[in-house]
């Protein structure tokens, strides 16, 4: 088991605010107190002084925590990876030029074309990838494993390698993720199934009317599957407008009937970016009622999600990488603060008020929907530090929140439940 860390951070500036000190013991934050209070640690030997801001210094009494000295930098809530599928990217690889066709199925079967014939093994790349995310601040994934009649497991293993190789640096979920549908090939329910007997933690489902063709049976599998296991469910939904509105209404009734408030996941919800008012409306007011939550990759219009709708009507909402430099899309870098500046840029926020929402969303919006300890402050718009919350952060080096999402500095330092795994985009050992 990850033995968690003990450690002083001081003068740093939560949220862009005031200097302080933040106390973590066993991987908790115990108190935060005004800067100042803790003097700072003198090593005891010349060698030791060669550490820098960025990495921790050993105290001169042996029962005393080490101290982090902050700088002055900003102290943010680790990011949320909510929606990543490290099985499918190219992240590291030399560059391929991208010749994706469009449309789910055709790039389906555009990657089952390429996927094994890559510079490195599936395994590998996952694992560099979730290394990637790691080193820019990520503690919290959310990544979906592809199942499939071709792939079989063999993807769900090289995520769950991924995940046992960075076990003390990141909490991952790994999602069964029925990519090519659940009826259009033979087997694919059964092999889901297997997926979480093997540790898979949430079951996936994608575009139950426009794939498969058949919602119901689709949904049921899909919600069969959660019962048995007990599990979440996240659905795939890039069904625009009211066909995508139909599905929606499916999952809501399930949720409802099934008593599964807040244990599901709408990823892209497309449908919410093209209702009209009234449907809008209630279809927000629904989801609420139902705690069920929307993920996002920011995309471009006219699939960009009403960010602040969803925020006020009191959704959980989280931002995720998706696929990233992969058979489907050139995009992606492995840095959900530069994801966050494409939230913010797809939605037209300008001022630092908007911008700091969709650092929210990033930070402690997904956590909320990723990891049973996140952070108990955050209304989805100014998380906080306290007492209690889980000791995950990273140190940015930026006058404020909106210039951290603007400037996107590699000066940075992650904290996974009081320890060190990152300094300057670099892993270290945790």
């Amino acid at each position: 088991m990850t033995q968690h860390g003990t450690l002083i951070v001081t003068n740093a500036r939560p949220w862009g605010g005031d200097r302080a000190d933040v106390h973590i013991r066993d991987g908790v934050v115990t108190a935060v107190t005004p800067a100042g209070g803790v003097p700072p640690a003198r090593p005891a030997t010349a060698a030791a002084t060669a550490g820098t801001p960025s990495e921790p210094r050993s105290p001169t009494a042996a029962s005393a925590p080490p101290v982090l000295d902050a700088a002055g930098r900003l102290l943010l809530p680790s990011f949320s990876d909510a929606h990543v599928h490290l099985d499918s990217n190219r992240v590291g690889l030399p560059w391929r030029p991208n010749d994706s066709p469009g449309g789910v199925w055709p790039n389906v079967l555009h990657d089952r074309a390429h996927w094994r014939t890559a510079e490195t093994s599936m395994a590998e790349r996952a694992r560099h990838l979730l290394g990637v995310l790691v080193a820019h601040g990520t503690t919290r994934v959310r990544s979906f494993a592809q199942i499939d009649a071709d792939a079989r497991l063999e993807r769900f293993q090289a995520v769950r390698a991924a995940r046992e190789h960075h076990r003390d640096r990141a909490e991952v979920q790994i999602v069964a993720f029925p990519q090519a549908g659940l009826l259009r090939e033979p087997g694919v329910p059964d092999l889901m199934a297997k997926a979480l007997e093997q540790g898979a933690d949430v079951v996936g489902g994608i575009d139950p009317c426009a794939l498969d063709g058949d919602p119901v049976r689709h949904l049921d599998i899909v919600f069969a599957l959660a019962e048995r296991f007990r599990v979440p469910v996240d659905i795939h939904l890039h069904e625009p407008g009211e066909l995508g509105l139909f599905s929606l209404t499916k999952i809501m009734e399930r949720t409802a009937a099934l008593k599964m408030a807040g244990q599901v996941t709408v990823s892209h919800a497309f449908a919410l970016a093209h209702l009209p008012e009234p449907e809008l409306r209630q279809a927000l007011e629904r989801m609420a009622e139902l705690d069920i939550a929307v993920t996002t990759c920011a995309p471009a219009a006219p699939h960009t999600l009403p960010l602040d709708r969803l925020t006020s009507a009191g959704l959980r909402v989280g931002l995720g990488d998706d696929g990233q430099r992969d058979y489907w899309s050139p995009y992606g870098n492995g840095d959900l603060l530069d994801r966050t500046w494409q939230l913010a840029f797809t939605n037209g926020f300008r001022n630092d008020p908007q911008v700091e929402q969709a650092l929210a969303v990033a930070t402690a919006g997904g956590a909320r929907i990723v990891s049973a300890a996140a952070p108990r402050q955050g209304d989805g718009r100014h998380p906080g530090v306290s007492a209690g919350d889980p000791a995950d952060f990273v140190l940015v080096d930026a006058e404020a929140p909106a210039a951290a999402v603007m400037d996107r500095p590699p000066g940075r330092t992650v904290i996974r439940r009081g320890r060190v795994v990152a300094v300057d985009l670099k892993l270290v050992d945790a």
